[in-house]
């Protein structure tokens, strides 16, 4: 079918409306398949799976069987308002990112029946001749039959940054154009060959048909509920054992071994997870990023390698000329982007047309020869755009910050040219002068244009010009030289123009890092985050912009993707740079990293990144230049395109993993000391020290609303001066183990001092063991906050006074004394408990200081171990 397909649609009237109708049907629309939007009862399903979600589920089939059912209600609406949240988070991202998302090709004009038509890009068929032209987007992938100065932006598809001619008699890609790149210049008649599932594109996203891994948040997190459940189980027979064993009545003791059981399980911690991350990402939204799955925003703070495409991602994506040369000397170009103003800089001085004529001559000749446009800015943008190929659009911005106006040049009107040739590789037009004559005005590579066979300048300035253009071109530039001459007539002298050329200069155009981009890499190095650059780009290119960013060292090596394919590139994770690289070396690339037990964000925007964004732990695409592909495929979208938006993220991340081990820190502790008052109490002369109702009274008021108002805690002012935790780490690693054991020991101790002190005295002992343990819990509470002293989180504030009131209450209140089976206290004795939840106070906020997290800092060589994965005892190390 192919080739009837091509021997078909050879002719200028290309298929018949019949024989494309018969095409649509046999391959289908233009179209790359899309994922089907999850129905709702499996996102709410997915939401449920969760391990701790499942504790509480048992948990409150327990307190249903046993008659609690306000308790029971409480632990079902956390399950409810943790499920609603997640599920409504995904589809407002989903329709976030719809939003942002444009087709592809949204027309094409195709030739049918022998007249040119406009159809939508899907009706596209192989064997269809499409024509294009510039600023047209290619519809399906084709071979070129018919070119004029065809130049085609492929950088969404391969991540090479400077656009490639098209011509039919090139062999090879050259000859080729696919589907979703961009004709910058020039105009093309095109067979197609591939179409939807079957094209480069469509090629690229099957690759992404992976499904999207667990967090490490989320592993960690099932990994605590499977221990906790193990340890619920056992609690309650332990409990219930030594009641029995004590002569207490069974129903009684199983009503407590069930309750105290509940108390254990942290039910306020999906609540407190999902608040975290509600909040994370409704600031991620104010900041122009799209959260599309809520654990995303965790799973930044704990990366530990951020692999980025170069071209449109850490680069504007446009190029700029920056660096000029004449055999007078150099100087800077300054400016943004494509517009026009700015300044050139000699010497550490502006200079102007008159200041520097050698300068004003070499970008004089260069928007000469030139056939590109810069269109200002429109339709709510501020930004000016490139009109034709985008290295011309940098010589017009160049010229126009000397000085020089495109509209000057009306008065040199062009007579003859001879067109950019990759044989060639140069172009020259031929101008009429004011004062008469004409000038041949040519510009090209500096291998083409620097020989004697074109030049007239001695050989002197030859070798200079080389040796500046090999630098330049070490320095990741795309370099070009100018040249020109002067003729008294329009007489081609010894039979061509491009000889007897005198050389004005080099011009170095660069695809320069986002102004953001350097302080972000930075940002991520002091975090402790390796920074490894991946691109389809050039290896000089790729290794230029990393080393002017920061990702790698002068020196250091540069892996190719020839090199990874031939098995020379050795350990994929003991490099920093990538060049050169297709769609599925991207992949094996971050699945090096990942094997090699690191959590990767992969940063891109093409369709190239589509598939290795998908294999990431976290995908972050681009919003405005990013792709579709590149865009379904992420977990993060930044709609600005602002890669230090990445930072805040990785910060937000940070600032939820925080909040969680906080929470489990004080939950688990108030949970311990319940425990331990159960069970240490009858032997201090206590039988029963608590009531299943004043269990459950004082778990609902210490983990239910404070415990969900940790999780909106800030962030800790020193969360990025610190390395990201390993991955293997448990949630309740890093030492959480012990101080959760030392605070859930200091408040049993309080308590059941109190209650001693209470019982030897002919108090209610039993009331004061009540209300000293919940109170010293919400003391607990307030010395956890990340900045004490402040107005930060004043929820947490109000939460923790609300429930203390209530703890007050279940005393004083005599319906609550009926429902828990309290007794009033005195006023002493309310004193001495009060004084008592302050003590939990300061000794929290004591073990904070004398305890503090702090992983361990290594210097970037210890980063470097076996395979580029870190020694295991420096695996959250930083670099310096």
């Amino acid at each position: 079918m192919a080739g009837e397909a091509r021997d078909t649609t050879r002719s200028a009237a290309g298929l018949s409306s019949a024989e494309a109708a018969r095409r649509l049907a046999h391959f289908g629309p233009n179209e790359i398949p899309s994922e089907p939007r999850a129905p709702v009862w499996r996102r709410v399903l997915q939401q449920l799976r969760d391990p701790l979600i499942l504790v509480l589920l048992v948990a409150a089939a327990l307190t249903i069987a046993t008659g609690d059912l306000s308790d029971a209600a409480v632990i079902l609406l956390v399950i409810t308002v943790n499920t609603v949240v997640g599920v409504v988070q995904e589809v407002r991202a989903e329709q976030a990112v719809m939003a942002l998302s444009v087709m592809s090709a949204p027309a094409a004009r195709v030739v049918r029946d022998g007249e040119e038509r406009s159809l939508p890009a899907a009706d596209v068929v192989p064997g269809d001749l499409v024509l294009v032209a510039e600023g047209d987007i290619v519809p399906a992938d084709g071979d070129v039959l018919a070119a004029a100065s065809l130049l085609a932006d492929e950088s969404s598809l391969t991540g090479e940054s400077v656009p490639v001619e098209k011509a039919p008699d090139l062999d090879g890609s050259r000859g080729t154009v696919s589907a979703g790149t961009v004709v910058v210049r020039g105009r093309g008649r095109v067979v197609v060959t591939g179409t939807g599932a079957d094209s480069a594109l469509g090629r690229i996203s099957s690759l992404m048909g992976a499904a999207p891994s667990l967090t490490p948040l989320q592993r960690r997190l099932a990994s605590f509920g499977r221990v906790l459940a193990a340890a619920i189980v056992v609690l309650c027979a332990v409990v219930l054992a030594l009641g029995l064993a004590r002569g207490q009545p069974v129903e009684l003791m199983i009503v407590a071994a069930i309750s105290l059981a509940v108390a254990a399980v942290p039910e306020s911690l999906p609540a407190v997870v999902t608040l975290a991350l509600a909040l994370g990402a409704r600031r991620m939204a104010d900041r122009h990023a799209i959260v599309r799955r809520l654990p995303a925003v965790e799973t930044l703070g704990s990366v530990t390698v951020i692999a980025t495409d170069k071209t449109g991602t850490l680069t504007e994506g446009r190029m700029v000329a920056e660096r000029l040369w004449t055999p007078l000397g150099e100087a800077a170009v300054l400016g943004r982007g494509y517009e026009p103003e700015g300044r050139v800089v000699r010497d550490g001085e502006t200079v102007a047309i008159g200041d520097a004529p050698d300068l004003a001559g070499l970008l004089r000749v260069a928007m000469l020869c030139n056939d590109a446009g810069l269109e200002p800015p429109s339709d709510g943008s501020t930004e000016w755009r490139a009109l034709g190929d985008p290295t011309e659009a940098a010589l017009l911005a160049a010229g126009a910050r000397l000085g020089l106006e495109r509209t000057a040049l009306d008065r040199w009107p062009r007579v003859e040219e001879i067109p950019f040739d990759s044989s060639r590789k140069c172009m020259t037009t031929v101008h009429t002068r004011p004062e008469g004559g004409v000038r041949v005005a040519c510009k090209g590579a500096p291998e083409a244009l620097l020989r004697p066979q074109v030049l007239a300048d001695g050989p002197d300035v030859l070798a200079r010009a080389a040796a500046q253009a090999e630098t330049l071109a070490r320095g990741g530039y795309r370099v070009l030289a100018v040249a020109a001459a002067d003729h008294d007539e329009l007489a081609k002298p010894s039979g061509t123009w491009e000889s007897g050329l005198t050389l004005l200069g080099l011009v170095g155009i660069l695809d320069p890092p986002r102004g953001a981009s350097e302080s972000t890499i930075a940002a991520c190095k002091e975090a402790g985050i390796v920074p490894v650059l991946i691109t389809g780009d050039h290896p000089l290119t790729a290794h230029a912009v990393a080393a002017r960013l920061g990702i790698a060292s002068r020196d250091e090596e540069v892996t190719t993707g020839e090199r990874i394919r031939e098995g020379t590139a050795g350990a994929l994770t003991g490099v920093r740079v990538y060049a050169r690289t297709t769609p599925e070396q991207k992949l094996d690339i971050v699945q090096a990293w990942r094997g090699a037990g690191h959590v990767v964000a992969m940063t891109g925007d093409g369709v190239n990144d589509g598939p290795a964004l998908r294999r990431a732990d976290i995908g972050v695409a681009m919003g405005r230049r990013g792709t579709e592909v590149a865009r379904q495929a992420a977990d993060l979208v930044l709609s600005d395109d602002n890669p230090a938006t990445i930072v805040s993220a990785v910060e937000e991340g940070r600032r939820v993993y925080a909040n969680v081990r906080r929470f489990l820190l004080y939950g688990l502790a108030g949970g311990t000391a319940e425990i331990v008052v159960m069970l240490l109490g009858p032997f201090l002369g206590m039988p029963l020290p608590l009531l299943p109702a004043q269990i459950l009274w004082i778990n609902l008021l210490t983990h239910g609303v404070p415990g969900v108002a940790l999780g909106a805690e800030p962030v800790a002012p020193d969360a990025m001066r610190h390395p990201p935790r390993p991955p293997e780490e448990s949630v309740l690693g890093a030492g959480l183990w012990p101080r959760i054991l030392f605070m859930g020991a200091f408040v049993a101790t309080v308590t059941l001092v109190a209650g001693v002190w209470a019982r030897e005295t002919g108090r209610p002992w039993q009331s004061m063991i009540f209300l000293v343990l919940g109170a010293t819990q919400l003391g607990v509470a307030l010395g956890s906050r990340a900045r004490p002293g402040s107005l930060a989180n004043p929820f947490l504030l109000v939460a923790v006074g609300a429930a203390l009131a209530l703890q007050a209450a279940g005393v004083y209140l005599p319906v609550l004394r009926d429902l828990l089976g309290t007794e009033p206290l005195s006023l002493g004795e309310l004193a001495i408990a009060c004084a008592l939840s302050g003590l939990g106070h300061v000794v929290m906020r004591l073990q904070t200081r004398l305890w503090p997290e702090r992983p361990p800092r290594v210097t970037s060589t210890a980063l470097g171990g076996e395979g580029g994965r870190p020694p295991r005892s420096a695996r959250a190390g930083r670099l310096r």
